[in-house]
């Protein structure tokens, strides 16, 4: 980000009043700083510094009642509406789950915080906005038409940081890890794949045998990895919202994790976009970044979790999508089949070696 050293805090709000249209994300890069700067340059002119750990935060959401909460990586974008109810703290990570908002919170990369108030066409917009060290965000959340506001102000005076200044400090951004596998213990991997009994012990499976995700489902193949074409995530959700078949979305960064669980219906292409507009949830994930997608099965007590999953072409995970369990297994054998209905894409040889 060296081009931000051209820019002092006057002049980032003068390029933010230059284009009020734009997204806070996009101007950020096109000025050559990260978003947390931009907004920090606006501390006194809309913007409060806040504490950002979410023990601090979550805990008093849900008196607002219904709240946007939006989480993002490079390439995809979920937005869910609902009352931010159920918070379970934790030292390495916390959680809400309510049925309308499933979210999962890392705080070690929850850096710094900021409530905005910004007039739009629609009116004065207010949010509680998360950023990591590198100044990208982790976490927003947005108050609706149907959000209490005049809890808005004590809430944010409880959080306001006694520092306001309106530069800001951050680290480089962390590279995506690149896929890696280990070819000499394939054997391995699939046999204690096999023996899984949770999806959460896969990361640490293939960490203690020296792969990563993507690297170990090019190592493992078939029937636990299946290579598919990167139109696949398009056509699993079209199919899936066609056949009213419920599942679970993920999307999220190093920071959050956000989730959709239930139907999807209005599945529209626009430009490199793949969008899902319902009502209580948006998804907008640039289909062009997809360069790998696998249809993968893990083992658990309660039967196999079948996902599609895509990777950019770094190897940086984008989006997963799962069955729904709890839906039964009418729903579970809908999903199979969207899943079984995907063609297998070829796989060269030398990629499962990396």
């Amino acid at each position: 980000m060296t081009e931000a050293r051209r820019f002092d805090s006057a002049g980032l709000r003068a390029a933010r009043a230059d284009k009020p249209k734009a997204r806070d994300r996009d101007l950020a890069q096109e000025l050559g700083v990260s978003e947390a700067e931009l907004l920090a340059a606006h501390v006194g002119h809309g913007a409060i510094r806040i504490a950002a750990h979410p023990d601090r935060i979550m805990p008093e959401l849900a008196a607002f009642g219904p709240l946007m909460a939006l989480t993002r990586n490079e390439s995809c974008v979920i937005e869910k509406t609902g009352v931010y109810a159920n918070y379970s703290g934790g030292g390495h990570a916390g959680l809400i789950a309510n049925g309308e908002i499933d979210l999962r919170f890392f705080p070690a990369h929850w850096i710094t915080g900021f409530a905005l108030e910004r007039e739009t066409a629609a009116g004065l917009r207010r949010s509680i906005q998360l950023f990591d060290a590198a100044g990208d965000a982790v976490h927003k959340i947005f108050l609706t038409d149907a959000s209490d506001a005049t809890l808005w102000e004590p809430f944010v005076a409880g959080l306001r940081e006694t520092e306001q200044g309106e530069s800001l400090a951050v680290a480089p951004r962390a590279p995506v890890e690149a896929p890696f596998g280990n070819p000499d213990r394939a054997a391995d991997l699939r046999d204690h794949w096999g023996r899984m009994t949770d999806t959460h012990q896969f990361l640490s499976l293939v960490s203690r045998l020296r792969m990563n995700r993507l690297g170990a489902y090019r190592i493992a193949g078939e029937p636990l990895a299946r290579r598919l074409a990167p139109e696949a995530v398009t056509r699993a959700l079209e199919a899936a919202a066609a056949g009213e078949v419920p599942i679970m979305i993920f999307v999220g960064n190093r920071g959050c994790i956000e989730i959709h669980g239930g139907p999807v219906r209005n599945v529209v292409g626009m430009g490199p976009w793949i969008n899902v507009l319902d009502p209580g949830l948006d998804l907008h994930l640039r289909q062009d970044h997809v360069a790998e997608v696998w249809a993968v099965d893990k083992p658990t007590r309660r039967g196999p979790a079948v996902s599609i999953e895509c990777f950019d072409a770094e190897g940086g995970l984008i989006a997963q999508i799962f069955g729904v369990g709890k839906a039964g297994p009418d729903a579970i054998a809908a999903w199979q089949a969207v899943v079984d209905a995907q063609p297998t894409a070829r796989m060269e040889p030398a990629e499962a070696l990396r």
